[in-house]
Order: structure tokens, then sequence, then C-alpha cells
């Protein structure tokens, strides 16, 4: 048979009008985020209460569209327009109740963001939608601060705002399925794919992306390779643009070990999801990647790592780190997290893997997935290598993919 996920069918809210956008945050993803929405013709106002962010990244955007218009990508005037459409100001007090649709970006602190939700559910009329941008908290329990529940959705951007493709939309068990269509309708028009998330931990990205580091990092500890070797096979061998190590490095240790230890706790330390000890160590070293000057790499400019030159070893790192995310993925379509189709485009548009994930597995055969992970359950007798009941259903070619 062919596995496939059943879609709702919504009602059509295509709204012709521009949206009245207010977002909350000029953090690096919140002025994206307000950067987006004026390009693509929204109304947007701006609250930071931090002078200092708010000036630095005003001063960015700026910069950034100046920039654009010297590549002759933006015209004058059109600048001149998007300048208009941007408001600031320091006092959530400010928003106004006319606003059409809300993004919370502020600090990824469920009580904070709780408080912001509250207060926008109170100011806003009952036709707003109410978004936030969080990546790992559960949406339900931020909705449940609001009187009306019922239209708070999961808007997850990814950093850099403009220029990234993907957004997860992630509706609770309390939102509507008119909210997800019109937070899904005003994401393709603003150029970006939505691909719609189970409220679970993590989404479809920070899930499913946990064994690229995870199993990376165990083959470090192990002494099987050093982080050099790993990085070269997943970049020369896989085709991954970076390695895990290279990306831990440049996304923050610190940041990497936080998602890592949300996932873990709010799946009820599930093995699968466990954190490192060597990331814990980087962090309280303080070698917290490029921009600290050290993290798994030395950026001083006096680094001699070299990677082992033996291809043999790179190619059982590149399988089995490949072999875990297939299996990751899998797993996400058995406990119906996204479809398959989203699942693929998630994991190339938001991560940058060269090929989705189900089409890879797919390609070099579920069969040859699964043995890799029974050998790894069969050697370590942990629940982290326990294969995913669908990908033994996938690998007897007892069901199909639609990807």
């Amino acid at each position: 048979g062919t596995l496939t996920t059943t879609r709702i069918m919504e009602p059509n809210n295509d709204r012709s009008e521009p949206e009245r956008v207010c977002v909350i945050g000029a953090g690096t993803m919140g002025i994206g985020i307000a950067q987006v929405f004026a390009v693509g013709g929204h109304p947007v106002h701006v609250v930071e209460s931090n002078d200092g962010i708010l000036n630095k990244n005003r001063a960015r955007l700026g910069h950034f569209l100046d920039r654009l218009v010297e590549k002759g990508n933006l015209s004058a005037d059109a600048r001149g327009t998007i300048d208009g459409r941007l408001s600031f100001s320091k006092q959530i007090e400010s928003v106004d109740s006319d606003a059409t649709l809300a993004v919370e970006a502020v600090v990824e602190d469920l009580d904070v963001k709780r408080r912001v939700l509250s207060f926008l559910d109170s100011r806003l009329s009952a036709e707003a939608v109410l978004a936030s941008n969080t990546s790992s908290l559960s949406i339900v329990s931020l909705a449940s601060a609001c009187t009306h529940p019922d239209r708070v959705v999961g808007m997850h951007f990814f950093n850099p705002a403009p220029l990234m493709r993907l957004v997860e939309i992630i509706p609770s068990v309390t939102t509507t399925p008119g909210i997800v269509q019109r937070s899904r309708d005003v994401i393709k028009k603003l150029g970006k794919t939505p691909v719609i998330a189970k409220d679970v931990p993590g989404f479809i990205v920070n899930r499913v992306a946990r064994p690229f580091y995870g199993e990376s990092l165990r083959i470090l500890e192990e002494g099987i390779a050093d982080v050099p070797t790993i990085d070269t096979a997943l970049r020369d061998i896989g085709g991954f643009r970076m390695g895990p190590f290279e990306l831990m490095d440049l996304i923050g240790n610190d940041v990497n070990f936080s998602v890592t230890q949300s996932v873990y706790s709010s799946l009820f330390f599930d093995p699968r999801y466990r954190p490192s000890i060597v990331q814990q160590r980087m962090v309280e070293a303080g070698y917290l990647g490029r921009k600290s000057g050290r993290g798994y790499y030395d950026y001083s400019g006096n680094s001699e790592a070299r990677p082992l030159e033996d291809v043999a070893l790179q190619e059982r790192i590149f399988n089995r780190v490949l072999c875990m995310l297939i299996n990751e993925a899998v797993d996400a379509v058995s406990l119906s997290i996204a479809s398959p189709e989203d699942i693929d485009l998630a994991m190339t548009l938001g991560t940058n893997y060269p090929k989705g994930l189900l089409a890879w597995g797919s390609e070099v055969g579920f069969d040859g997935v699964l043995d890799t992970i029974d050998a790894l359950y069969d050697e370590y007798h942990e629940d982290r290598y326990r294969a995913s009941p669908l990908l033994r259903r996938l690998a007897a070619g007892s069901v199909e993919l639609d990807v």
C-alpha cells in the first residue's frame, strides 16, 4: 500500500488586504521577520523594550536594504515604501488594536512568551492571528495563557529569516483549521514555503536533525574518529554543506546544547535524544564556537586540524549518521508529525541537506538502513538505536512512502 497523510479540507480564508502586522521583539529573528513582512507589502509595527537591541538591529535592517539598492535589487522608491511600512516602539502598549497578525519573537522562555501572548490576546480583535516564533516550546502551553487559544499558532521562521524559505506552521490541539489555512496563505504570499508540523518537541527540523549532531558526538566520544575526520566524512562523502562540528560552532555550542536539552527533557528523556557530555564541557569551558573564537575548532588562525585520510573510515561514519537521520525522519512519519512531503521539504530548505531524508532512504534502500540500525542495537543494546516500526515495514516492502 501507499502511506500518505490526509489533510483536513479547510475553509478558504484568502485575504486580499495586507495583514496589519505587529512583531514583538527586535532581536535577530524579530527584525528579520519584520523585514520579511514589510518587503512583502504589509505594514509592520515592531516593539522592543531594549534600546541597544532596537537601535543595533534597526540599523542592521537599514544597512541590508541599502545594500539591496546598491546592488540594483531594490529601487530607491521601493526602499522608501518599505521604510514607510515600518514603525518602532519600546512599549507593547503601543500595539494597535486593529493589528490582524501578531508574531512574538521574544526570548525563548515559556513564561515570558505566555505573558506577551496573553497581553496580545486581550488587546487585539477576535479576528487577529497570534503567532509564536518559538523553535521548541509547546504551542498549546503558550496558547493556554490566552482567553482565545483557538487563534494561537506556531510560525517558526529560520535564521536568517529574509533568506531562509522554510517556515514551520504548528497548530496546537486548540488551533482552528481556519487559522492554520490563513497562516499558510500569508506565508506563501511572502514567497516562503510553509510546512505543517504537529505540536511536538522540536517540531520537524529540530527533532529530525538531532542525530546529525548527536551521533557525530557519540562517534567522537568513542574515539572512532576526531572532529575534522567526522566533518570531512559528512561534508565530502555525504554532500552536506557543513560538517556537524563546523555547524555547531556556527550556531553556537550553547544554543545547540540548549535545544538538545529542551528536546530531550520534553520527550520524557528518550535516550535517542540524550545530550552529550562533550557538548556540556564545551559550554562550561566557554568554547561556544565562532562567536567566542574557539569551539571544536580554534578560530584564532592557529588551528592545525587535519582529517585522517581514511576513506573507508569516513564512509562508515557517513553511513552511520545518515542511517540514524533516515530512521528519525521515518519515525516522524510514523508518529504523524508531518507528511512525508513536508518532512523532506523541511530538511532540504530548513537545514540545507543535500536531499530529503525519506527520498534518500528510498534511494539507498530502507533494508540497508535497517541493517545498520539493527547492527548498532546489537552492539550497544541501547534504546537509542531502536529502529522505527515503519522502517521495518518499508524494508520489508509492505508499505511505500509518497515523497
